[in-house]
């Protein structure tokens, strides 16, 4: 029975869908101005781990994704330069074609690491009439006020405003928020919809005048749109609890009078070296930057699954590369089955498999369960059907085992010319063994070492591998 850790709660609860066999589910997405790193991916990475395991136990799955690609603040300081339009400005582009730009690298990045594409990708520029109609519905209900910014909601209206975050508002100080209007009745109260930016690129009719939404109301207005007025799971980072998702419990609460999400899931950090990963910081990481190094960029999903999606996980090299190193040890075993007899699903490696994802998807206790899979002397065929049925969640490709192997040449810089020189030397090396002539056999294998590869002397002869890397076909 799956339990998930809900934020607005604190505790695990067993999991009940809304509606039975059905599950839908909202993912806070990128603001597309600028490249994605590897530190934006494991957010995603944890939705997508759980998307797969509820369509493994039979649910139908409704998976929204906004694109954030209206440019504004996060931080609701409107005194600050717009990123969208510095970027524009920048690259010498519009602001839409850098959001298109920076999209497509975005999910680029997340095919790279296997992740399925979500049901509904919503950009935010698409469904700005919906964020008006949210706005208007708002406005009807007592929750908005106008200010020279634009217009505001209300959160002492909402009197469970502070609930989902345990804030205390009390002894909140007002900081720059205020600062930069001083009409804001409270200085938790926030931007629906932004005027009197006559300089603005991006902008929009509306019955208050011409601008542009402010960035809570896209999460709300696109997750009632395609969702409905209740939803089942809620996911995004750590670091909207405080604002974003509390600034979205009141805008759709407010706006319908029902309970908005059942399930909030939030996903710990990646740093790097112990500090928050991030572009200001020079340490945001790109998978071009894994791979110009040689590592696969399914070394990163294994090495985020090994840890706790809730709780940071710190990145360095020296981890990708140990993960990297077992999950080829995890493709060589695979690639070992021939696939072309059926197996059986082992129903008792299943079972332990599953038990391990109930308990709020521990996909670190999921892979030990592949592990004594691969492990066991059961038959071949059968624990080739298991770890397959496994893969459906974790994402590893474990079925194109041989395909990533050769992949990983490729990202370490080895030519085709390279692999087959390496072949021929250690032809010459295996004459020069049976001629006894074992002086030539140690220059020959050093040769081929110095090429960057490793070989392996066992019973059934010689093979040459890359240096913790994939075996040479």
């Amino acid at each position: 029975m799956l339990k998930l850790y809900n934020t607005a709660t604190k505790k695990k609860e067993i999991f009940k869908s809304i509606h039975p066999n059905e599950v839908t589910m909202y993912s806070c997405g990128m603001t597309v101005y600028s490249y994605p790193h590897i530190g934006h991916l494991k957010a995603y990475l944890m939705s997508d781990t759980l998307a797969r395991y509820l369509r493994d136990l039979g649910y139908r799955v409704k998976h929204v994704m906004n694109v954030t690609d209206v440019g504004h603040n996060l931080d609701d300081e409107d005194d600050k330069d717009d990123k969208m339009e510095v970027r524009a400005k920048q690259e010498n582009l519009t602001p839409w074609q850098v959001a298109r730009k920076y999209e497509k690298q975005f999910f680029d990045a997340i095919q790279e690491i296997n992740i399925i594409r979500p049901s509904i990708i919503a950009r935010a520029t698409e469904n700005v009439d919906h964020m008006i109609e949210l706005i208007k519905k708002l406005e009807q209900n007592g929750y908005v006020y106008r200010t020279k910014v634009g217009l505001q909601f209300d959160t002492s209206k909402f009197k469970n405003y502070a609930d989902f975050a345990h804030l205390d508002l009390e002894n909140q100080k007002a900081g720059a928020r205020v600062e930069v209007d001083d009409e804001r009745r409270n200085p938790w109260d926030f931007a629906l919809w932004i005027l009197n930016k006559p300089d603005h690129i991006m902008k929009w009719d509306s019955p208050w005048g011409v601008g542009y939404p402010g960035w809570h109301i896209e999460c709300s207005a696109m997750c009632l749109h395609y969702l409905g007025e209740q939803v089942d799971i809620h996911t995004g980072g750590v670091e909207h609890i405080k604002i974003h998702h509390t600034n979205e419990i009141a805008q759709s609460e407010g706006a319908t009078g029902k309970k908005f999400v059942n399930y909030w899931l939030h996903c710990g950090h990646l740093m790097v070296d112990n500090t928050k990963m991030s572009k200001s910081l020079g340490n945001g990481y790109t998978i071009d930057d894994l791979k110009s190094r040689g590592y696969h960029p399914l070394a990163l999903r294994y090495m985020i699954l090994k840890g706790d999606y809730k709780k940071p996980f710190n990145f360095t090299w020296e981890n990708i590369h140990n993960a990297q190193t077992e999950l080829i040890k995890i493709w060589r075993n695979v690639s070992k089955i021939v696939s072309n007899v059926g197996g059986n699903i082992l129903d008792k490696y299943l079972a332990k498999f599953r038990d391990a994802l109930d308990d709020d998807l521990n996909t670190s206790l999921a892979i030990t369960c592949l592990w004594d899979l691969i492990n066991s002397k059961e038959a071949p065929q059968d624990k080739l059907a298991t770890l397959l049925k496994f893969d459906k969640v974790l994402g590893l490709d474990l079925e194109n085992a041989d395909y990533k192997l050769n992949e990983l040449e490729d990202y370490q810089g080895i030519s085709q010319l390279d692999k087959q020189t390496a072949r021929l030397l250690l032809n010459d090396r295996e004459k020069a063994r049976q001629d006894k002539n074992y002086q030539l056999a140690d220059e020959i294998r050093n040769k081929i070492e110095d090429m960057g590869f490793i070989i392996e002397d066992n019973k059934d002869g010689a093979t040459i591998k890359l240096k913790d890397y994939g075996k040479l076909n």
